[in-house]
């Protein structure tokens, strides 16, 4: 008989929270043998009627696969995870899709090594019912040539790329792309309350808010250009405009009881670079002071 050169790689996957279980099941679904592990073994039961096999330990789990899928609940936990390998990560490869910093992903990197394993860093930008579909974003940094070995396996969990060599490069666009999303939270739930204090429901000024902020999303692959070239010539959105804009709005939100906290630091940035003289520069260039005082 000739061998079946269409057998699905093996595949681990430790910690079944929501998204675990969504990784651990999809893995499932397209025929690949899975080894899970939980703290709490009930969760695995599911996935074991299914056809996963349940490792009663982390060590037994990784030496089932050459490719282990942690999905703990943060750092401290992928701690004790490592700490239970007991080197079983020697010559495998561990994708790490913990969210973090980029300082932990470095340290988690560095025991893999320790363990003669390799370690992938992944930012999955995806809850857990869009993992598997286009509506998924999975960025990957780390040993280039494990991420291609294993890239049939991974790409189940949704579109991938391969963001860098460093192993916390997909840590630095995860929390980069969280940032822009809190911001955008921030300046949401002021909207509402402004609203609000007139009687305007939060639904009615959302059903406006979502297609202006449609609309202004599209501007900012230009100042993404600006940035890169360090380029803030503009006669469009400039900094004298935009600080006239935000002091109307916070006089508004003062005469109506509104705090604007979150408004007030992107205020004083604005400030800070019309003072200097750059008024009538892109708003883009308030990037600057930000830059400065990260230094």
């Amino acid at each position: 008989m000739g061998t079946d050169t269409t057998a699905k790689a093996a595949v681990t996957v430790l910690g079944l929270g929501n998204l675990g279980r969504a990784v651990a099941a999809g893995l499932l679904r397209d025929g690949h043998p899975t080894t899970v592990w939980n703290r709490t073994p009930g969760r695995a039961d599911a996935l074991a009627a299914e056809g996963a096999a349940v490792a009663a330990t982390v060590a037994e789990a990784v030496a089932a696969s050459d490719l282990v899928i942690a999905v703990v609940v943060d750092h401290p936990a992928l701690d004790a995870v490592l700490d239970a390998a007991d080197g079983a990560f020697a010559g495998r490869v561990l994708v790490n899709v913990t969210s973090g910093s980029p300082d932990l992903a470095r340290k988690a990197a560095a025991r893999i090594a320790g363990q003669g394993g390799t370690y992938i860093d992944a930012a999955v930008l995806a809850v857990p019912e869009t993992l598997g579909t286009p509506d998924a974003t999975i960025l990957f940094s780390g040993d280039p040539e494990a991420y291609a070995a294993h890239r049939d396996s991974l790409d189940l969990l949704g579109p991938g790329r391969h963001v860098g060599a460093a192993p916390e490069t997909a840590s630095v666009y995860d929390v980069a792309v969280l940032a822009g999303m809190y911001g955008m939270f921030g300046g949401f739930f002021q909207s509402v309350a402004l609203a609000e204090s007139s009687g305007i429901a939060a639904a009615e000024i959302t059903d406006v808010l979502v297609t202006w902020l449609a609309g202004a999303a599209a501007v900012l692959p230009q100042f993404a250009r600006e940035i890169d070239a360090g380029d803030y010539d503009t006669d469009v959105s400039t900094l004298n405009i935009n600080q006239w804009g935000i002091a109307a709005i916070l006089a508004a939100g003062k005469a109506q009881g509104v705090a604007f906290d979150s408004l007030t630091p992107l205020k004083d940035i604005i400030d800070r670079q019309v003072a200097e003289g750059h008024g009538g520069a892109s708003l883009s260039r308030a990037i600057e002071s930000i830059r400065a005082e990260a230094q």
